[in-house]
């Protein structure tokens, strides 16, 4: 997330309270969580063994739980609870204004745009030329749809990122600020759902195709042209290329890649970085050619434990 105004260390140090390291008038020009940092942003980390990527990253200022070196060109936030004062800080630079009509406010919808009945719509959401919305579609804050896109029944975009901390009170949601994107001529079928980034973008590249009841996990981008069949489930923080398609069921762990051209047969579980242009199966998922071959040797061992 973007601020529409930089802040200063010492600014930021001042609203949560706590203690800063660097120069005070070090500038922060938004947040994001570790996977999307980029120069600017500020993070959080309360790990220990997270502390040099956080401080190694491309983010510029860090709040954290314990007073380190400071790298060069870089700002440091002391909080004893960083999670929370992330949060903090989401709330003070993105906060939520509830729906009180079917139809938010600043909502831009293309020219010959389709939106049926009972289609709610956030705040913020800007609908391409040439789009159609089916009935029941719930569309939050912030998305942004392209042109010549199809959004079926039931279809959820925008909901929030499954991203918690667990304390000893239970389980403590980060608060939800990125957006969906879905690009030009895209179709996501019906009840499927698309989450937020949880600060950044969730990507749906032109021209890919869901069947129905498809989920995309946060901070997700998937390329152009792709195709998923019905009840696949991608978790956040995952790199789809181009030209991938998931068949039926197929499941995805996050922070991998699926390179350019993968076919994934149903019912897989992918938990690791997909080579390009090779065809996987099973779970794990592994090249087709080869799982078919320990599928065909497990079926001839009743033959083989006989003759032992």
């Amino acid at each position: 997330m973007k601020f529409d105004n930089p802040i200063s260390l010492e600014d930021a140090a001042s609203f949560l309270g706590c203690k800063f390291v660097g120069n005070p008038s070090h500038q922060i020009s938004g947040l994001n969580e570790i996977h999307k940092v980029v120069s600017g942003d500020l993070v959080f980390v309360d790990f220990k063994k997270y502390y040099d990527k956080a401080l190694n990253s491309e983010a510029t200022t860090i709040l954290i739980d314990k007073e380190v070196d400071c790298p060069d060109g870089k700002g440091l936030l002391i909080s004893d609870q960083p999670f929370d004062d992330f949060n903090r800080l989401i709330k003070r630079f993105s906060p939520v204004k509830p729906w009180d009509q079917p139809r938010g406010e600043n909502v831009s919808i293309g020219p010959d745009s389709a939106v049926h009945v009972n289609v709610t719509i956030g705040n913020n959401v800007i609908i391409g030329n040439g789009c159609t919305i089916y009935p029941g579609a719930v569309i939050y804050d912030n998305v942004i749809i392209g042109d010549n896109v199809i959004v079926h029944g039931n279809v959820v975009l925008g909901s929030h990122a499954f991203y918690y901390k667990k304390k000893e009170t239970g389980y403590d949601r980060m608060i939800t600020c990125g957006r969906v994107i879905l690009e030009d001529n895209v179709e996501i079928g019906a009840g499927s759902t698309i989450d937020a980034g949880v600060t950044g973008d969730t990507v749906i590249g032109q021209g890919t195709k869901f069947d129905n009841n498809v989920h995309i996990g946060h901070d997700t981008v998937v390329g152009k042209n792709c195709l998923f069949a019905a009840q696949v489930g991608v978790a956040g923080c995952v790199t789809i290329e181009d030209n991938v398609t998931l068949w039926g069921q197929v499941g995805v762990v996050s922070d991998i890649t699926i390179q350019e051209g993968v076919t994934v047969y149903g019912q897989s579980g992918v938990g690791r970085t997909l080579e390009a242009g090779k065809t996987y199966f099973g779970s794990p998922a592994a090249e087709a050619r080869e799982k078919f071959k320990e599928l065909a040797a497990i079926r001839k061992l009743p033959i083989i434990i006989e003759r032992l």
